[in-house]
């Protein structure tokens, strides 16, 4: 049997703890596209979904060195993704002109509804929560509200994380379901958090 010409994840992350550029360039192709995709449905933007992209890759080059070759690829890429956008949702928090830009973006994307504010917007979030049943309720508020870990909601309602992350799960699901779909719950709980309302 002659061997495979394609390289697995492994020797590609070997390569280019070795500072090999085409292994880099493997990486990107292999991996870029998924992941500004992943970013344009969170971002509604190509131009800001490119420039974390183009952040994620800046860093894994700049961390080549520190990459596990043993551990996955797309695990680490993953978390690099996320923090980037917490990054970036960290900086339009402090930043009105940008907060109003991404409510815009996010708004016109996303809202057919231009007569309705994002109070009766939050309004109405809460009572599809109201919906949930009760411990459902409970720990989608502190997960999501409250931003405790599944750890903490774990010890706080003498429940297993894994029922914690089902709840969670199920909650997202209902939601997503009765919710009006013109905006993202998370949206309007990441705006109303910018806007102070």
């Amino acid at each position: 049997m002659a061997p495979s010409l394609i390289p697995s994840e492994k020797e590609l992350l070997l390569r280019l703890r070795e500072d090999d550029y085409g292994a880099f360039e493997i990486i990107y192709r292999n991996h870029s596209r998924a992941i500004g995709q992943r970013l344009f449905r969170l971002l509604k933007s190509w131009d800001l979904a490119e420039d974390i992209l183009q952040e994620l890759f800046i860093k894994i080059w700049n961390n080549r060195g520190t990459i596990e070759p043993d551990k996955p690829l797309e695990a680490y890429m993953y978390r690099l993704t996320s923090n980037l956008v917490n990054d970036y949702f960290r900086s339009v928090s402090r930043n009105r002109r940008l907060a109003e830009e991404l409510w815009h973006r996010i708004s016109e994307a996303y809202n057919p509804f231009d007569d309705v504010s994002p109070v009766e917007l939050d309004r109405e979030l809460f009572r599809s929560i109201e919906k949930l049943p009760e411990q459902r309720k409970k720990v989608f508020l502190l997960c999501k509200v409250e931003k405790k870990s599944y750890a903490e909601v774990s010890r706080m309602l003498q429940i297993s994380e894994a029922a914690v992350n089902d709840h969670i799960t199920k909650a997202n699901r209902f939601l997503k379901a009765h919710y009006n779909k013109a905006i993202p719950y998370a949206v309007v709980f990441f705006c109303q958090t910018l806007f102070g309302q």
